[in-house]
């Protein structure tokens, strides 16, 4: 008899695994975020005109952690179909697409490229698709927790393109640091 138990050495592989991948794509979105000032309180994107669509500040706090954890147990799975043909290919563009998923934040709020932040998206999006079809023909499941990250940075990408147009100048504009006197 063949079953797989919740004690099997398969599920425990990747119950190791997701221990592991899960904290370590969490830590690194939350620290390309912080290191960038990517908050509702960041002075320079205070300034900004908003689309219409834009979601309350909140919302990107609780998405986010959401997407990294779905990320990160969708890669662990992939990562524990030893034998896959395709789990190269599917875990190489993963990297690709995280790592270009953690310079969006310091282009956009950290060095206020609104412009050059569009086009990062875009091909964020791209790889995205391709890591998602990639980890289709490994683990179907992979494939569906990536959904949400695709429709949520669809979402982003045109808010990213609404800002620009909105703000032309985006790139220029200077927010001075706040000050106090003591007197």
């Amino acid at each position: 008899m063949n079953q797989f138990t919740p004690s099997s050495p398969a599920r425990m592989s990747l119950l190791r695994l997701a221990l592991f991948v899960i904290p370590t794509i969490m830590f690194l979105g939350f620290l390309s975020g912080t290191m960038s000032g990517s908050t509702a309180e960041n002075a320079w994107y205070q300034t900004l005109l908003k689309p219409q669509i834009q979601p309350p500040g909140w919302i990107f706090g609780v998405v986010w952690p959401t997407l990294y954890l779905m990320m990160g147990l969708a890669l662990a799975m992939v990562l524990n179909a030893r034998g896959s043909l395709y789990q190269r290919p599917a875990v190489a563009l993963f990297a690709a697409q995280f790592l270009i998923n953690l310079t969006w934040s310091p282009i956009f709020f950290g060095a206020h490229q609104v412009t050059a932040a569009f086009f990062i998206i875009l091909v964020m999006l791209g790889i995205a698709i391709a890591t998602t079809f990639a980890f289709a023909r490994v683990r179907k499941a992979a494939a569906w927790l990536m959904v949400p990250y695709l429709v949520w940075i669809s979402f982003a990408a045109i808010l990213n393109f609404q800002i620009d147009q909105l703000n032309p100048d985006a790139e220029s504009l200077y927010v001075p640091a706040v000050t106090s006197q003591i007197g």
